[in-house]
């Protein structure tokens, strides 16, 4: 499984003119299932996201996580992150888990995300959305849990 990461002051998805989630500071995360992923992965990829120590403590290092800022998730299903353009310029998203695995996936990540973290909103899976965020940094931290681990 990937994930992108950016930590932000503030994001939004926007689906047909709607809000469909919004968070104030936390991370915004970009996330994709790609073919042979499980929910094991799911999981590690997840404990990896609450615990990544991302955010600034009082003497500006990064050493604080989402979970000690008690910052929003706002998750977002993004399968082009499985873009394979290395084979000239139109990119090939055959690595992406098929799109019933792909929901079934990302259900079961925001599932176990409410579960473990108390603000997490979410995109809808499929949809044409909008993305506003304002970064925080910028930091943007990409991630991938193979499916071998």
């Amino acid at each position: 499984m990937k994930a992108l990461l950016q930590r932000v002051a503030e994001a939004r998805v926007v689906i047909e003119g709607e809000t469909a989630g919004q968070i104030g500071p936390g991370l915004l995360v970009l996330v994709c299932a790609e073919r042979g992923d499980s929910e094991a992965q799911a999981d590690k990829l997840l404990a990896k996201i609450l615990k990544l120590r991302i955010f600034s403590d009082e003497a500006g290092k990064m050493n604080l996580s989402v979970q000690d800022v008690k910052g929003g998730l706002l998750v977002v299903s993004q399968f082009t992150l499985a873009a394979d353009a290395s084979g000239g310029n139109r990119p090939s998203f055959t690595g992406a888990a098929a799109p019933e695995e792909g929901r079934r996936l990302y259900d079961y990540f925001v599932a176990q995300a409410l579960a473990l973290h108390p603000e997490v909103q979410t995109g809808r899976f499929a949809a044409d959305m909008k993305v506003h965020l304002v970064n925080d940094g910028p930091v943007t931290i990409p991630l991938r849990i193979d499916p071998a681990a």
